[in-house]
């Protein structure tokens, strides 16, 4: 980086490689074979809350529908998720955990837990603590700003 860059320039460099640094991170500790996509959308379903049609999933991850329907067919295979009929669409699925999925998230969340450890070498909770606000605010103008 040079002087010369915007600071907003800076800190979206800063954090996209901060992103590319934790997925590898994530995707090397992660059980059972389970792939940072479909850890992503475990994660989601439990933050967000089951009943995601397949398209609002894919345009939450900005990913093409295609992708997100590979990623979903991955995740029922294994028993993670189940894909129903939507009860209003017929034509229309919902998206949700089994056990078998929670499960997952946690025990890959578990699995993360050393690596994650290690960031509190780096910051301290208060520093996360008051960083956090700030990230917060900025996810919330790009997500908006992306419909």
């Amino acid at each position: 980086m040079t002087p010369t860059e915007p600071p907003t320039f800076q800190l979206l460099n800063e954090i996209a490689i901060i992103e590319q640094l934790a997925r590898n991170t994530l995707e090397r500790a992660l059980p059972d074979r389970l792939r940072q996509p479909h850890f992503a959308v475990l994660n989601h379903l439990v933050r967000r809350g089951d009943g995601a049609s397949p398209g609002a999933l894919a345009r939450a991850f900005q990913t093409a529908k295609a992708a997100m329907t590979n990623t979903l067919h991955r995740l029922e295979a294994r028993g993670l998720i189940r894909v129903e009929a939507d009860p209003k669409d017929g034509r229309g699925k919902r998206v949700f955990l089994t056990d078998a999925g929670r499960a997952m998230r946690e025990r890959a969340i578990a699995a993360v837990g050393p690596q994650m450890a290690a960031i509190g070498g780096v910051l301290s909770e208060a520093e996360i603590a008051e960083i956090l606000p700030h990230l917060r605010r900025l996810r919330a103008h790009l997500d908006a700003a992306r419909d």
